[in-house]
């Protein structure tokens, strides 16, 4: 059997989130380190892929991966992600994208983002307050989603700033919470036989809230089961 603590749970992008105090809850350390640590997951930094490496070298040591962010500055690097996001669909590797990192698994799959959301969506809430960090506001959780299963359906409230965001969702893939001026907040696959859950808000940051670890609590839960499940060829989570 697999302890808890060595289900090693990758982190790509900043963990600048673990440098700042006054976390809402207080109940684990800011960042993703600590709310994997939290979770019961070991967290492990997974770097930039160099051009020369297979995503397979990388990605076979961890058994989960929160895709925090994108580090892309080049079209060749922004492809790279992208393929990160088809690698771990095709070997059902469990997923938590967020902010950045949902734009980027939404893209990877056929959809689209705003740039900005003030100028595209005029009409939408206000979702960047740039003088006042950790703007927080109300979302719908859909029934019957993942997403609700984590957090319970209905209204809660996040911590998401942020500029661009999702327009058209991408294919194999539903909206599991939106906004309360219908801006998409959260989306996830129909599927069931991949773990992955893309989020707009800042789940590990000093703002979060403690219903918060649910994120991660269902990311280490689901690589435990991969990690238990015998060892065979995975079909693709996505159309």
């Amino acid at each position: 059997m697999v302890s808890a603590a060595t289900i090693p749970i990758g982190i790509y992008g900043s963990d600048s989130a673990a440098d700042l105090r006054g976390r809402g809850c207080g109940l684990w350390p800011p960042g993703y380190a600590g709310a994997v640590s939290a979770a019961g997951g070991l967290p492990v930094v997974v770097r930039q892929k160099p051009s020369s490496i297979p995503w397979d070298g990388i990605l076979d040591s961890v058994a989960g991966i929160v895709l925090a962010e994108s580090r892309a500055t080049s079209a060749k690097q922004a492809a790279d992600e992208e393929a990160l996001c088809d690698w771990c669909r095709r070997h059902s590797l469990p997923m938590l994208a967020v902010d950045r990192g949902l734009h980027v698994l939404n893209l990877a799959f056929g959809g689209s983002i705003y740039f900005d959301l003030a100028r595209d969506c005029p009409e939408a809430l206000q979702h960047r307050h740039p003088p006042e960090r950790g703007l927080r506001h109300a979302i719908m959780v859909e029934r019957g989603t993942r997403l609700a299963g984590l957090y319970g359906e209905g209204e809660i409230v996040v911590n998401s700033e942020h500029r661009r965001g999702v327009d058209r969702v991408a294919r194999g893939f539903r909206v599991s919470a939106r906004a309360l001026d219908r801006v998409i907040e959260a989306i996830e696959p129909h599927q069931d036989n991949w773990f992955v859950v893309g989020v707009q808000w800042h789940p590990a940051s000093a703002s979060a809230s403690g219903l918060d670890i649910q994120l991660f609590r269902g990311l280490v839960d689901a690589a435990r089961q991969r990690m238990h499940k015998p060892a065979r060829a995975t079909r693709s989570a996505v159309a």
